[in-house]
């Protein structure tokens, strides 16, 4: 059988022996093996920090964020053959998808967040500017950086593609390089994802490598620049947190590890209500997706005790309906476990369980398939368990990583809730309920236990993702037995293949650091109106100063009458005065807004094509009729996009007569790259 090579330091290498079998786990069938003896782990981690880390520094973040997107749209192109792999894993079509299709979202999803929620440039800032002496010469500022290692995945067997495409979005956009190490039941089909990756040629050297068989000494050679994201047990990843070279490096370490997920059913959705309904058929789909090798799975149901022969009842009528066997029939729904040692250690956890937990639906021990040897293939019935006492330890902590669930008696909601911290720390839970006071009680009481709380009604079901669906944009892990670790959060993931730093400087220094202008740093007047640069022309730091503009009462009044905007303030002087902020009538806010736009515009057409809004609109000194505004308009910061224009963000100051800042606020306009376009 062929031995899958690894592709490290920039090609395809084979091992030097042969290594462990992979089979298919709905024949039984060799596939291949994986080794990695002969291979240069260290060298593939030098490779990545010397050759993958400078090449992808190199690029912007949106320049990044467009790779993400042309690698999503590739492997698009390529699904087809990688259902085809992924059925070998025991994958129906639609588990699949899960996979597959989950993993290129992930991937089109930021770069998606990368065009529109990074600079330009590859560094980011954290927060406001800190004044940091009273002159206004000392400022300070957090920014963040690239970390200067390799992204270092040891991925589960039950998401080949999701696994380590998950990882791998935000550590590419952060800037920051991979090595994928898969695990051996189903590596097979992540080599073949990563084959098309390189096959692509979309991505710089380096950014991404393969290790295809054991980690051996890889562990060994990480530094304090390098990260590990783990995902498997809690036992391996215990293991791997205490590795010496973890410890003694402060290696970012996160782990998301499988828990003991549960699903709570409020006591008001009794037989019947829609809420009902939808807490059976999200735990049997939780039971059969993936033949319920998800780390997000329902392993415990709450339920209220005298719902649960309901629940039993109502669950065993859908399981019943469930055809298991080989994917390639499509009337097939439930397919094979990874392999036959997995099947075997669910078996062993079914074990335990149903010392304290009696059979509602399936047989452990047998189950009919369709065009496959339940023998040969590792297929095990959907089994749901009724547990005889809701206090028993090992209903609260023994996982059977299948098609299992327990269902469990709750009295009141705190007994629910105590029932769900049992889990000691949970991926995911949700809670089925129409009531928004029971699910203000449940989310409030669980979630320091929980990475994640689905609350699920007859009104958002619907558009509902499901309990088991990790989403890009919203964290995945948990506390706890889960790991303690986070993943993906949307521009949370990238952040953490990054270095936050805090920078002391004045302000030209720190607006040179940044990239983006800083109050206090120097200012470019010319003869030429900002408005007038095309990006291409336009630097950080053109400013255009206008006005002065006196604001008449007559103006007051019009636009109070023409807005229909007559608060006491702007039309009432006894009003006005009796009111601690003022000393008589006032003018808008927004009166002083759209003076200040009157006079800084440049009216013709030209590079600015819209103003798409306003941000940190604040009001810091009241006008009053008879002051006089001048404003000062300042390129921020830059940010090109895709296509013809970019972004500008301009600092708005208003100031009135005496110097002091009636407003500030950032005016966002799109502005061509070049002009004439």
């Amino acid at each position: 059988m062929p031995v899958l090579p690894s592709y490290v330091a920039g090609a395809w290498r084979a091992p030097s022996t042969d290594g462990v079998p992979m089979h298919d786990a709905v024949t039984g069938e060799e596939i291949g093996q994986l080794s990695t003896q002969g291979i240069d782990l260290s060298g593939a981690l030098g490779h990545g920090r010397a050759v993958g880390g400078p090449a992808l520094r190199e690029l912007t973040f949106q320049q990044r964020a467009a790779l993400l997107k042309s690698l999503g749209s590739f492997l698009r192109e390529h699904r087809e053959e990688l259902y085809a792999v992924s059925a070998r894993t025991g994958a129906t079509l639609g588990d699949s998808k899960f996979d597959i299709d989950g993993g290129i979202g992930v991937l089109l999803t930021y770069a998606s967040k990368g065009k529109r929620e990074l600079p330009a440039g590859g560094v980011l800032v954290d927060g406001a500017v800190e004044p940091l002496g009273r002159g206004g010469t000392f400022v300070g500022q957090h920014i963040w950086t690239s970390l200067r290692g390799v992204a270092v995945q040891i991925n589960a067997f039950n998401f080949p593609v999701w696994g380590p495409l998950e990882k791998f979005a935000p550590a590419f956009l952060a800037g920051v390089p991979s090595l994928i190490k898969p695990a051996s039941p189903t590596a097979f089909l992540t080599h073949r994802l990563v084959e098309l990756i390189v096959e692509s040629g979309l991505l710089p050297e380096g950014s991404v490598q393969l290790i295809a068989g054991s980690a051996g000494d890889l562990l060994d050679h990480l530094t304090e620049q390098d990260l590990v994201g783990f995902t498997g047990s809690a036992s391996t990843a215990a293991k791997l947190r205490t590795h010496p070279a973890v410890v003694g490096n402060a290696v970012r370490f996160t782990a998301e590890a499988d828990s003991l997920n549960c699903s709570i059913l409020g006591p008001d959705a009794e037989p019947g209500t829609p809420e009902f309904d939808l807490f059976v058929k999200g735990l049997t789909t939780e039971m059969t997706v993936k033949a319920g090798q998800k780390c997000t799975a329902i392993r415990r149901a709450l339920v209220p005790t005298h719902l649960v022969d309901a629940v039993a009842e109502a669950a065993a009528a859908r399981l019943a309906k469930v055809t298991v066997g080989n994917p390639a029939n499509p009337d097939v729904r439930m397919g094979a476990l990874a392999g036959l040692e997995q099947r075997e250690e669910v078996r062993r956890s079914l074990k335990a369980l149903t010392d304290v937990a009696s059979i509602v639906f399936g047989d452990p021990e047998q189950v009919d398939v369709v065009d496959a040897d339940a023998d040969r293939g590792a297929f095990l019935s959907p089994v749901l368990l009724k547990a005889t006492d809701s206090d028993r330890d090992e209903i609260h902590s023994v996982e059977a990583f299948g098609p299992v669930s327990t269902l469990i008696g709750y009295g009141s909601l705190d007994d629910a809730i105590t029932l769900a911290a049992r889990g000691r720390g949970s991926l995911v839970g949700s809670i089925v309920t129409a009531d928004p006071e029971v699910a203000r009680a449940l989310v409030l009481g669980v979630a320091p236990w929980h990475g994640r709380l689905l609350v699920l009604d007859r009104d958002d079901a619907g558009e509902s993702t499901g309990h088991g669906s990790p989403l890009p944009t919203l964290v995945h892990g948990g506390p706890g037995r889960a790991g303690g670790g986070e993943e993906m959060g949307g521009i949370r993931g990238v952040l953490h293949h990054m270095q936050r730093t805090a920078v002391q400087a004045s302000p030209q220094a720190l607006s040179a650091i940044t990239g983006q202008w800083v109050a206090g740093a120097g200012r470019t007047v010319t003869d030429v109106h900002p408005f007038r640069k095309s990006l291409a022309d336009l630097r950080v730091g053109d400013t255009v100063v206008a006005g002065p503009r006196t604001v008449t009462l007559d103006d007051v009044d019009h636009f109070a009458e023409f807005t229909g905007d007559t608060f006491y303030a702007h039309t009432d002087e006894d009003a006005a005065r009796a009111n601690p902020f003022f000393d008589g009538r006032v003018a808008h806010g927004y009166l002083v807004v759209s003076f200040a736009a009157g006079l800084f515009v440049d009216p013709e057409p030209g590079p600015v094509l819209a103003n798409y809004g306003l941000e940190n609109l604040r009001f810091l000194t009241p006008t009053y009729p008879g002051d006089s505004l001048t404003v000062t308009l300042t390129a921020k910061a830059i940010t090109p996009r895709e296509g013809e224009y970019g972004e500008v963000r301009w600092d708005a100051d208003i100031t009135n007569q005496d110097g002091a800042s009636v407003a500030k606020y950032d005016v966002l306009t799109l502005v061509a790259k070049e002009w004439p376009q």
